[in-house]
């Protein structure tokens, strides 16, 4: 027989069992679905937690204040504190210097409500995160020295209030203070949301918050080579105006995002590890079920096997035969295994995952999870096929004919 023989005589023989052969492939089918599953919404978090950290600022730094037990004073970070790290003689390595101050509130245009977070910011903090304007400016100089009344919404907090219409110029209240629409902004995505307003700092702390402290200060390194020098000029400057002694412990945080996503990139991989495991041990199942049953085959079908090589079948024809017969229950489980998690992949979709008021994320199938889930279902057939297949190429035919 060619190949091709080979190929037609498989398929008939699992059409001739199609019972049996639905049954032989579920290990195969379940496996091939939850590793292909676990891969595609690993993607997609990596994708998204990229996009998370993209939008904060790759070489991006931020100080706020500890909230460790064992320091027992802890100075709140200030306007003054943030200047102090733009003067270029003891921090030349810092490049952009943003302080923040954020709370969450109740926004209201005309009936429309929605609780956003709202962040007191300077016009810099554009060259740290990545907002982009969809609509209208951005915050200026001038708004944050006038202590102006103006918001630039994010793209959710804009489609809740206004849905369709343009909310440029419009007036809305901010835990009940009118403020102006001035800008609104693109979608950022990731695990942040984009729940949220900004407005001028001077005017969040004078007329939401109250005082002149300041939550968080945004530093951009000079270059990505200079964040670690950055860290040693930030934890300088502060722990001297702090006025902390040498060897007690700071009352400030640095928060590096490369640390933070290394981190979170490791928790993923340990998870993905772990998760994957259950495919592979429903793999190994199905590749089981396939071995037993190609052997159930061959002992079924002894007295073809002997009629086979007696009109003329080699040995290699019978170990194609049989393996292009495990090979093809393998890759029918894998393909249909595949299918239901494409389907399982677009329903979940629609579904939001993430925390609540984030953007969530969406498990990603890409070619290559097609083409390894495929190419590991007939692998899996080929080696769980292998030994049943070389049993009935050493048959006997004699004895074989003899087979009742």
């Amino acid at each position: 027989m060619n190949i091709w023989e080979s190929i037609r005589t498989a398929w008939q023989s699992i059409f001739a069992n199609k019972m049996r052969s639905s049954l032989t492939m579920l290990g195969i089918v379940i496996g091939v679905c939850a590793v292909v599953l676990l891969v595609a919404l690993g993607q997609g978090f990596q994708t998204n937690m990229k996009t998370t950290f993209e939008s904060m600022g790759a070489s991006a730094l931020y100080i706020s204040s500890s909230t460790a037990r064992t320091i027992t004073t802890v100075r709140d970070l200030t306007l003054e504190d943030a200047q102090a790290l733009t003067d270029k003689t003891v921090a030349p390595s810092i490049a952009v210097v943003s302080p923040t101050l954020g709370q969450s509130v109740n926004v209201q245009y005309s009936n429309n409500n929605a609780t956003s977070q709202a962040t007191g910011v300077t016009p810099v903090i554009t060259q740290i995160r990545n907002y982009q304007i969809d609509q209208g400016r951005f915050i200026t100089d001038q708004d944050l020295t006038a202590r102006n009344n103006v918001v630039v919404l994010g793209y959710q907090t804009a489609l809740d209030l206004f849905s369709s219409e343009s909310p440029i110029g419009k007036s809305l209240r901010v835990e009940g203070i009118k403020f102006q629409v001035i800008g609104t902004l693109q979608k950022l995505g990731g695990f942040g949301g984009d729940s949220y307003i900004l407005i001028p700092l001077t005017t969040m702390q004078s007329k939401i918050t109250g005082g002149s402290n300041v939550q968080q200060i945004a530093i951009k390194a000079a270059s990505p080579d200079l964040v670690d020098d950055a860290i040693a000029e930030i934890t300088s400057v502060i722990r001297a105006r702090h006025y902390i002694r040498p060897g007690a412990a700071d009352d400030f945080t640095i928060r590096d995002m490369r640390e933070t996503l290394q981190s979170m990139q490791q928790t993923l991989a340990t998870f993905s590890i772990f998760l994957s495991s259950v495919g592979a041990i429903s793999l190994i199942v199905g590749s089981i079920g396939i071995m037993n049953i190609m052997l159930v085959s061959v002992s079924e079908r002894t007295r073809e096997i002997g009629i086979r090589k007696a009109i003329g079948a080699k040995r290699r024809d019978i170990l194609l035969q049989f393996l292009i017969e495990a090979a093809a229950l393998s890759f029918t489980g894998g393909l249909v295994g595949l299918l239901i998690a494409a389907a399982a992949t677009s329903f979940m979709g629609n579904i939001h995952m993430g925390p609540p008021g984030g953007a969530g994320f969406k498990a990603q199938i890409s070619l290559g999870i097609v083409i390894l889930a495929l190419a590991v279902s007939i692998g899996t057939g080929l080696i769980s096929g292998t030994y049943p297949a070389y049993r009935a190429a050493r048959m006997d035919p004699i004895e074989s004919l003899r087979h009742e």
